[in-house]
C-alpha cells in the first residue's frame, strides 16, 4: 500500500520518535541477522534472540499505532464537522 509507505516517509522525516524506533529496530533486526547466520547458538544467544525478537515486535507495535494515529488525526481533521 503506497499510502502507508508515503505515511511511514513523512513520519521518518518529521517525527523524531518515529525515527529514534525504527533505527531500534533497524539495530535489532541487524542484531538477529547476525546471530540467524551463525550454524549454532549457545543457551545464551537462543536466549537472547528470544529477548530481542520480542523487543523488535514492542517496537514495530508501537510504530503501526503511531501510523494509525496519525493517518486516523488526518483523515479526521480532513473530514468536515
Amino acid at each position: 500500500m503506497a499510502d502507508a509507505e508515503d505515511t511511514k516517509d513523512l513520519l521518518l522525516e518529521t517525527n523524531d520518535e518515529f525515527r529514534q524506533l525504527a533505527a531500534k529496530h533497524h539495530e535489532l533486526e541487524d542484531r538477529l541477522d547476525e546471530l540467524s547466520s551463525k550454524p549454532y547458538l549457545s543457551d545464551e544467544e537462543q536466549l537472547n534472540e528470544v529477548t530481542l525478537k520480542k523487543q523488535k515486535l514492542h517496537l514495530k507495535d508501537r510504530m503501526e499505532d503511531m501510523l494509525r494515529q496519525y493517518r486516523g488525526g488526518v483523515s479526521g481533521a480532513a473530514m468536515p464537522a
